[in-house]
């Protein structure tokens, strides 16, 4: 099984050798002792030294970190209360604790990081999910290390995700991953609890998530400090999946886990579908209701054609009442829909800058802004 993988390039050494960019989804058990009360720092830098070594290959890497709650209850004696303002507070105490944790685990590389905590609606609001995704791609072309958890103490129970598997594939489609890494204190999926069935059977590759495969998941507990277990794994890979995103389930409780994947240690794939830029350009043509309409010139739909952003210049009329972050048809002079693609500006700062020069956007609208009305990125031809 493992040379076929390989022959197919989806082995995880093949993933990881293969992607551009990388998320990791670190769970708390890995992080935090047994005890639950400090961080495990000699594991923690290890994990440090193999993301210094991604980067080195010129890897673009987001993390997703799990810890702060466990490592705040242990902070203000809290134990292990369900009560939601006491997680809340144990969040809030802690978090600042799992930073410097991370801090001092990167900073031996020289790789600065920076926090973000998001809450389902800053993943489901286009809007919000625009501005987390603006701030995460800064932070990589700075050679900054995004470090993001849930905003555990602001969320609710009804506006939380609950688990950081889940909120992991999101941020691995923010950033357009292309393989995303769930850490936890298991290799993988099996046909049943290994813990309980000697008979389970490791399932290395998974190229379609199906009925069976989530019954499998359902039969593995969650356990330890960690809220997640293999159902919230699978749900996380399934959304990968969906926006062109493979997914390596690996175990990490020993030193150096990603290189340990790089050197043949056992694991499960989900199968991508598709690439993400794919993906992301087909939710854009199929899956989004125009909110509005921009027409422009024929030199501006010839430079669409070649590749090229769409700059306020090359605008000549706007219709709708739309917001930042709205999908908007894109029309040739002559009525022909050409394009699709997600406005960088509201319907009337659009109409105060068509026409104009990239260069005079802050002179019309009293702001610097994006040059592009709509990038390329976020541009589908039609």
């Amino acid at each position: 099984m493992a040379e076929d993988l390989q022959a197919r390039g989806t082995s995880p050494a093949a993933l990881i050798a293969a992607a551009g960019r990388i998320t990791i989804k670190v769970g708390s058990s890995l992080i935090i002792d047994r005890d639950g009360n400090a961080v495990r720092r000699e594991w923690l830098q290890s994990l440090g030294a193999d993301i210094s070594s991604l980067v080195q290959q010129g890897k673009k890497l987001l993390v997703v970190s799990s810890g702060a709650v466990a490592l705040g209850r242990g902070y203000l004696g809290l134990g292990a209360s369900s009560k939601l303002n006491l997680k809340q507070a144990a969040a809030a105490a802690g978090q600042p604790k799992l930073m410097q944790a991370w801090e001092a685990a990167l900073a031996p590389f020289g790789i600065p990081i920076a926090q973000l905590l998001l809450t389902l609606e800053d993943t489901e609001r286009r809007r919000r999910w625009l501005n987390a995704r603006a701030t995460s791609e800064v932070l990589l072309a700075q050679s900054v290390l995004p470090v993001i958890n849930e905003n555990d103490s602001v969320a609710t129970d009804e506006l939380r995700y609950g688990d950081n598997d889940r909120l992991s594939a999101r941020a691995a489609q923010m950033i357009r991953s292309d393989v995303l890494i769930l850490l936890s204190d298991v290799d993988g999926l099996y046909t049943a609890d290994p813990a309980r069935d000697p008979a389970a059977r490791h399932i290395a590759f998974v190229p379609e998530i199906s009925e069976e495969i989530e019954g499998y998941a359902g039969s593995a507990k969650p356990g330890g400090v960690g809220t997640g277990g293999m159902r919230t794994k699978i749900a996380a890979a399934r959304v990968a999946q969906s926006f062109g995103c493979a997914t390596i389930i690996a175990a990490g409780q020993g030193l150096n886990p990603v290189r340990r994947l790089l050197e043949g240690a056992r694991a499960s794939v989900v199968a991508a579908k598709g690439s993400p830029a794919s993906a992301y350009k087909q939710w854009i043509a199929g899956s989004l209701a125009p909110a509005g309409g921009l027409w422009v010139d024929e030199g501006a739909a010839r430079a669409l054609a070649s590749g090229r952003s769409l700059l306020p210049a090359g605008v000549t009329a706007v219709n709708g009442a739309f917001e930042r972050g709205a999908c908007l048809s894109i029309f040739a002079p002559g009525g022909t829909e050409i394009a699709r693609g997600i406005a960088a500006y509201t319907a009337a700062e659009t109409e105060a800058i068509r026409g104009c020069g990239s260069d005079r956007i802050a002179e019309r609208l009293g702001y610097v802004g994006p040059d592009e009305i709509i990038h390329r990125d976020d541009m589908v031809m039609l």
